[in-house]
């Protein structure tokens, strides 16, 4: 027995498949709504929730179609407009109005201009996935092939952002610089120096000399009287005088 590729061509009838089996896009999903016009040209096809509250669109096409991508933005801006009165209106749903929402594309192909387009989006999520239709014997089922997810697309960065965090705590050279800081710590810490140090509070010596200054400051009365005073100016002695002699 061999596996079959069966064709869908009615846009209806993929719709009615994704909302019967819509844990095959992703688990946790709950379908709010679907076929909701947005404008003239544009009709969201499936409105969901996450397990989170987030709330997610859903845009569908039969063929590889690269206008769907414009579809799922004006999907996505609407929704987030009336997040707030979705969340009131569908009460009974759990709907996180904060979340921005998100967006999930599903046909059987994409270009690669789509593809580049939503790598390098910022600030939006987008999914891709490529829908087949199998049929087994009897059987026949939807297979769903994720070509681009958000998830799977930081999980690599950050396994390439842990390594290099590893790769720095593990060197072991900073150990050793750090036993040579503490090695030349140690010299100037020893006590043997602050020994040293109260030695030149135990010689007084400084202090005896100024009392040996003192005491010739005693001794200084001494020289007024070693000073010869000047003996009063004595008269000049007058000789005396001579007495004339009458005879």
């Amino acid at each position: 027995m061999s596996i079959e590729k069966i064709s869908i061509e009615s846009h209806h009838e993929l719709e009615q498949m994704i909302v019967s089996e819509i844990n095959l896009v992703e688990k946790g999903l709950t379908v709010i709504c679907s076929n909701v016009p947005v404008n003239d040209k544009t009709t969201l096809d499936v409105l969901c929730h996450d397990s989170n509250g987030q709330l997610v669109i859903i845009q569908l096409s039969v063929q590889e179609d690269d206008m769907m991508l414009l579809q799922g933005l004006q999907s996505l801006d609407y929704v987030d407009k009336f997040k707030s009165f979705l969340k009131a209106t569908y009460n009974k749903h759990k709907i996180d109005d904060k979340e921005k929402p998100r967006l999930i594309l599903i046909a059987p192909s994409f270009s690669d201009a789509v593809k580049r387009a939503v790598e390098s989006m910022k600030g939006i999520r987008v999914d891709l996935y490529e829908w087949e239709y199998l049929k087994l014997g009897d059987h026949k089922g939807l297979h769903l092939q994720p070509i681009f997810t958000w998830k799977h697309a930081e999980k690599p960065r950050e396994k390439e952002e842990k390594p290099p965090e590893k790769k720095h705590e593990p060197k072991t050279p900073k150990k050793k610089e750090e036993l040579k800081e503490e090695k030349t710590l140690e010299p100037p810490s020893p006590p043997p120096e602050s020994k040293e140090t109260p030695k030149p509070e135990t010689a007084p010596q400084p202090k005896q000399e100024p009392i040996k200054a003192e005491a010739p400051k005693e001794e200084e009365p001494a020289p007024p009287p070693a000073m010869h005073p000047k003996p009063p100016m004595e008269k000049p002695k007058e000789e005396p005088k001579r007495k004339l002699r009458l005879f």
